[in-house]
Formats: C-alpha cells, structure tokens, sequence
C-alpha cells in the first residue's frame, strides 16, 4: 500500500483545517513541515516534498492544498516513479507567484518578474491526478484551474459537489474529500504499489522542472 503525505497551502494547515483531520483519518499519513508557510518560494517547498517522497520507501500519494498543489506537483514531476497519484484541492493560480514568492499589485516591481507558470508540467504527468475547483475560489478561477487540470490529464470536481469547504475558515471535517481520496487509491489496487526495495539513491537530475526553478530563483536555495 502506498504512503500519503499531505501538503499544506500557504499559512499551513493548523489543527481545525480540513488538511489536518483528513490527515488523521487517513493510517499512516505525514505532513510536509517547514517553517515557510508564508513565504511562498516554489523551489524551496518542492525541494521539502522531494525529499519526502525519496525518504519513503513505498510510492506516496500526494494530497495537495493551494499552493502546496503546485510544490506537489512540482516535485513529483522529477519522482513520478515514486508517485501514485495526487489529489490537488483548490490549487493557487501559479500567475499569482513568481520564482521568489508572491507577485503583488501590478505597481509592484515584483511584477517585473515572470510567474511560475512556464516552469511547471506543460504536459500530462505519468500518475494519477484529481483537481478538486470551487467557483469562488479567491486563488484560482474556475477556467484557470480547468486550463490546468487539461494540461496534467487529471480529472476536474467542483468543490460544490463534495461539499462545500468554508473559503474563510477552511475548518472542520470533511468526509465527502476523504472518500474521493479513498477512490483514487482504490482505482490504483491492482497496480504494483508495494514496497521498493533495493532502491538506489536517488539521481540528480540537472535537467529536471525543480533543477531549472532553481537555478531562475534569485531566493537563497
């Protein structure tokens, strides 16, 4: 059975977000931790789920939150042997960040430098993947998280439709986003998901999505 590790959004995930108690439903989950949560390098946060993804010695399922969505995916594009699939709820539109954090009012000289958006997967990744959209989503419109949700080959839901997560407070239980996670993994049960052994050590790959970001990032890596 594969691991699923969970990756909060900007600001993390405190212990009345949704993150958290699906993270305690799920046997055996982990987190992404740092220290970062409101500082929104993408080459940092990718480098903290690479790292986890090749500490695990079985594939890991990814479940991603705002603009952890973009670090999963991020990362998992250079490890996509070691990936089972990812659901991606409410992804930030990558428009909104540059290499080194936030791209703010279009007065703001921060704006002079490019999104992320062309370093990300152009293309349909090699796992599975969901997309889980609302329509007031302040961080992502609909058509944008639909643009996005076409280039990975994944699957697009409305929010509205699992039940409605509060945009504010994003707090308490919310049992309709565990099932569909259940879904997804049991979709992948007769695929060989088992423990990897005798792996070697992970290859650095100079050409990879996360090798390029960061050598575009101006931030201290």
């Amino acid at each position: 059975m594969a691991n699923t590790l969970v990756v909060p959004g900007l600001g993390g995930a405190g212990p009345e977000h949704w993150l958290s108690w699906l993270e305690s439903q799920v046997p055996g989950a982990s987190r992404i931790d740092h220290d970062e949560w409101d500082d929104p390098v993408l080459a940092r946060w990718a480098g903290r789920v690479k790292q986890a993804i090749d500490r695990s010695s079985r594939p890991v399922w990814l479940v991603g939150h705002g603009f952890g969505c973009l670090a999963a995916i991020m990362a998992a594009a250079d490890r996509a042997d070691h990936v089972a699939g990812a659901l991606l709820v409410a992804p930030a539109d990558p428009e909104r960040f540059s290499a080194d954090g936030v791209r703010v009012s279009q007065d703001d000289s921060r704006m002079r430098y490019p999104s992320i958006s062309a370093v990300l997967p152009q293309s349909p990744l090699d796992f599975t993947t969901l997309v889980v959209a609302r329509t007031d989503d302040p961080w992502m419109r609909l058509t944008t998280a639909s643009l996005w949700a076409e280039r990975w080959g994944s699957g697009l839901v409305l929010a509205g439709k699992l039940g409605n997560v509060d945009p504010d407070t994003l707090h308490g239980p919310w049992p309709q986003c565990l099932r569909l996670l259940r879904v997804l993994q049991n979709a992948q049960g007769d695929l060989p998901l088992g423990e990897m052994v005798g792996q070697q050590e992970p290859v650095k790959r100079r050409h990879g999505l996360l090798a390029k970001l960061r050598r575009q990032s101006r931030a201290t890596l």
